[in-house]
């Protein structure tokens, strides 16, 4: 029995010897979550909270939170530039209304939106690092993002190693995003977890924190190249993480839902979250964005009752 004892106290120590750091940081949240009690969470969330939440100031504040987008095969310079120019016209249109906070577009057209875009309160937003997949050289990551940034990006959105964290590699994942922090500096970097291939609200708890720890300044749903997209359970999960983490550390991360927002009411179930898990303080665009090109029309139909295609 005695022998018995020595060799599990053998290897507990071994396994201790063995955490990294990220697992033990880890070790610090409730990460053993189930799909079905988060899908509940939800439901009642929604059903309890979204009606309160449908109203045009609400809209508005929605519509400021845009980080309009387009990452097309398509987009060429002269697709840029008036997409660019359209953001221009706004105030002159709109002059009672904010404008979105952010263009979205793919590292080359940074110079161009930079040379052309005249609304100092909306950044410049570029995806990078291999966008979509992230599956490229570290070097080339950083390079590219560097080069975004040179030519005027304000900020940086990039996407995790999925494989590596699904395999467990949470060290080199999170050094990727450590390195790309790095080379962002200042400047905001939005890390998404593409939260459809994550396939468990536990892997989602778990790669929002890692990313948290790694340097995000926001933690985004998807690229919205992979389906499912943005879900409301998986940004309940996230801003639980968010939540958590700024108990824990102090440090305030922002969240941003990403793809699949096709109508207002998907909009407003994101605000609600995002109220009701993290409270009034991340209502605005420092900390919560939405990522989209359609719903930018759609938001702005509905505050100035009627139909319009501005964008």
């Amino acid at each position: 029995m005695a022998e018995n004892e020595n060799i599990l106290k053998k290897e507990s120590a071994v396994e201790f010897r063995d955490k990294s750091k990220y697992d033990e940081m880890l070790d610090k949240y409730e990460t053993n979550i189930s799909d079905e009690s988060v899908k509940a969470e939800v439901q009642k969330l929604i059903d309890e909270k979204l009606a309160e939440n449908d109203t045009e100031e609400v809209k508005k504040l929605l519509f400021n939170c845009i980080d309009l987008t387009t990452l097309k095969t398509t987009d060429s310079e002269e697709s840029v530039l008036k997409f660019t120019e359209k953001v221009n016209d706004f105030e002159d249109k709109y002059p009672d209304l904010p404008p979105v906070a952010a263009i979205c577009v793919f590292p080359n057209f940074a110079n161009i939106v930079s040379q052309s875009l005249e609304v100092e309160e909306v950044g410049i937003a570029c995806v990078s690092a291999g966008f979509p997949s992230a599956q490229t050289f570290p070097e080339i990551k950083v390079a590219e993002t560097a080069l975004a940034l040179k030519d005027g990006a304000t900020e940086i959105d990039i996407t995790i190693n999925v494989g590596k964290f699904l395999s467990g590699d949470y060290e080199g994942m999170c050094d990727e995003i450590t390195e790309l922090k790095e080379t962002c500096g200042s400047h905001t970097m939005k890390v998404i977890l593409e939260t459809g291939a994550l396939g468990s609200c536990a892997n989602i708890k778990k790669a929002s924190l890692l990313a948290m720890y790694s340097g995000a300044d926001f933690i985004k749903t998807s690229t919205g190249k992979l389906e499912p997209a943005a879900t409301p359970e998986a940004a309940f999960v996230m801003c639980k993480a968010i939540k958590e983490y700024f108990k824990e550390t102090g440090i305030k991360v922002g969240f941003k839902a990403a793809g699949g927002i096709n109508c207002v009411k998907d909009a407003v179930i994101y605000y609600t979250i995002v109220k009701e898990v993290l409270g009034t303080e991340w209502l605005n665009n420092k900390l919560f964005r939405l990522g989209t090109s359609r719903l930018a029309n759609i938001v702005l139909s509905e505050i100035v009752g009627e139909n319009t295609k501005f964008f």
